[in-house]
């Protein structure tokens, strides 16, 4: 084998230089750090398709500069095409004679085996191989040049068969086209006739409309003086017309007071009937007549999943007649569930007292009564306690609480359960959660 002293390195045409730089990348990546040349250590870190682009340049000076790069690559060169490089190594000659014939060893595969090789003559073979190669590429360069412009040759011959087709439409549309414009010339020479005999029939009807616009003007005369007198009646009609909207407006005006001082008329009577008959105030509230426990009891309103600000709970209880129904155990371990339930309860319903007070609106707590040995007997004032029955739950007492308001009342209910709070939805009320209480009562 021979080394660089044994030639000039040819000029590799651009398939088997890219044949050999991506050889040459793949070994590369497969290096470790200490094997991999000074000058390839960045270009080792590129991705596998990057290295062969750009590292092209630094690739083939380490190729041809250092030896043990080039018998990295040579020997994986070697492991793929063991055949072809037994052969190179026993004759350069015998490959490259072989390689333009058609079925034989790629040409591209030769070069790169030449050269990383380098077997004794190798220069010239690869000089002599690169030559055959670009003879063939010409040849087949030429090959497609010639199949592409017989092709656009018969694509020509196809137009000009078609242009000769189209010649021969003009052609006979052309002598359609000169009969028909003898035929308008015959038209035309008739036409001129009829227009002559024309403009005297003008000359005739030009006389006879200077008649006729001297009637016409003493026609517009006489209608000028009709739609003068026309004008006057129709502002006389205005007059009155005007007239007429300003009696009908001050109609209205006595019609609206007259309903006004009916209205007042009526709402005394009502006022009067209430004080003779001396109607006591309603003590007595559709949650009042639910079978329950008595004992604290919360209400509230089912409303739109997520509404947990405590400023939608404070509007809502600002509405009149407004119920607000409490989830008690619900709420109270949301809030202090590390204490006892006695004193969970205690503190949640004096709670509830204070924000009745505060807001006016009516308020029930229910409590599962089911593990309640003693219910409390203390009272606080504005709130209804209820503990559910033996045998039922304070998520069915809310619900049968909900169900035994009037239609159109503001019913809140209060409970992070999301079954309680579907059930009171469906029955119109508004549900929201554990939390928005919970704030409001700490806010306030």
């Amino acid at each position: 084998m021979s080394d660089e002293g044994a030639g000039e390195p040819p000029v590799l045409p651009s398939r088997a230089r890219t044949a050999l730089l991506d050889l040459a990348a793949e070994v590369l990546g497969s290096l470790g750090e200490t094997e991999t040349p000074p000058a390839l250590t960045r270009i080792r870190l590129f991705a596998p398709a990057r290295r062969a682009r750009a590292g092209a340049g630094p690739l083939t000076l380490a190729l041809e500069r250092d030896p043990a790069f080039r018998a990295r690559v040579a020997a994986a060169w070697r492991s793929a095409h063991p055949d072809l490089a037994a052969a190179l190594e026993q004759d350069p000659r015998a490959p490259e004679a072989s390689a333009a014939t058609p079925g034989a060893a790629d040409a591209a595969e030769l070069l790169v085996g030449l050269v990383l090789l380098r077997p004794d003559g190798w220069a010239d073979a690869a000089v002599r191989v690169a030559g055959q190669m670009e003879r063939h590429d010409g040849d087949r360069a030429r090959r497609d040049l010639e199949e592409s412009a017989a092709a656009r040759l018969r694509g020509l011959e196809r137009e000009v068969e078609k242009l000769r087709a189209e010649l021969a439409a003009a052609r006979s549309e052309s002598e359609s086209v000169g009969e028909e414009l003898a035929a308008a010339r015959r038209e035309l020479r008739r036409l001129r006739a009829d227009a002559d005999r024309a403009r005297a029939a003008a000359r005739v009807a030009q006389l006879e409309g200077e008649a006729q616009r001297a009637r016409a003007e003493e026609a517009v005369l006489r209608a000028t003086q009709e739609v003068e007198r026309e004008r006057d009646r129709v502002r006389a009609a205005a007059e009155r017309a005007e007239q007429a909207l300003r009696a009908g407006r001050e109609g209205r005006s006595l019609a609206d007071t007259r309903v006004r001082l009916l209205l007042d008329t009526v709402v005394e009577a009502a006022a009067g009937l209430r004080r003779e008959l001396a109607l006591p105030p309603v003590d007595i509230r559709p949650a009042d007549l639910v079978p329950a426990v008595q004992a604290p009891s919360p209400a509230g309103t089912a409303g739109a999943p997520g509404e947990q600000e405590p400023a939608t709970l404070a509007a809502l209880l600002a509405l009149p007649q407004a119920h607000l129904l409490v989830d008690g155990y619900n709420v109270t371990k949301t809030a202090f569930g590390e204490l006892p339930l006695v004193e969970q309860r205690r503190r949640l319903v004096e709670f509830l007292g204070a924000l009745a007070a505060r807001t006016g609106a009516e308020v029930t707590c229910v409590f599962d009564g089911a593990d309640v040995a003693a219910r409390p007997t203390g009272r606080v004032r504005g709130v209804r306690v209820l503990f559910s029955e033996a045998g039922s739950s304070a998520d069915d007492l809310v619900r049968r609480l909900v169900r035994a308001e009037p239609a159109g009342r503001v019913v809140v209910v209060v409970s992070s359960d999301n079954e309680v709070a579907g059930g009171v939805r469906a029955l119109g009320a508004r549900a929201l959660p554990a939390t928005a209480l919970v704030r409001l009562l700490g806010r306030g």
